[in-house]
């Protein structure tokens, strides 16, 4: 299939999917004050609202939002709607990749660094022991230990 013919076939997909979805829009005259429509309807149309909302750019007659509705139902349908295909606030949240692989990097970094630092602490530690200075050095690289982590951890975190 070659590209003209591939694009012909797109337009023959999308024109009669855009109006199949455009076919119930909100401000369709089916709904009056005596023929409300409620929450599966305002689903629909929340679902459907961006591809209204471009419409109702060139087309006054296409609105986004049915006015003849039952109220609260209907807002709760379009509401999900909307979020349905927007996703919510959700994403707001999410790590991006770079973001991911930044941390993975500074984790490595900082184990590595911590444990030169203390292989560096522990032979020192030992270099003490040697000369017979009386103190506890394990107590004490322990100690050390413990606090290099937490600064370690703490220089890290700032950034």
């Amino acid at each position: 299939m070659n590209s003209h013919n591939f694009l012909s076939f797109k337009l023959l997909i999308f024109i009669p999917l855009l109006l199949l979805l455009t076919s119930c829009a909100a401000g369709d005259a089916q709904f009056t004050p005596e023929s409300l429509s409620g929450f599966w309807y305002g689903l629909w149309h929340g679902i459907i609202s961006f591809i209204s909302m471009i419409i109702h750019i060139f087309n006054d007659n296409v609105i986004v939002y049915e006015i003849n509705n039952t109220g609260g139902w209907y807002d709760f349908g379009f509401l999900l709607g909307v979020i349905s295909i927007w996703g919510g606030g959700s994403h707001m949240t999410c790590k991006s990749a770079a973001d991911k692989k930044r941390n993975k990097e500074r984790d490595e970094i900082s184990d590595k660094v911590e444990t030169k630092v203390m292989r560096k602490l522990k032979k020192w530690a030992e270099d003490e022991e040697n000369t017979d200075s009386g103190e506890d050095w394990e107590e004490i690289g322990g100690k050390v230990e413990k606090k290099l982590k937490r600064k370690i951890r703490e220089w890290a975190e700032k950034e």
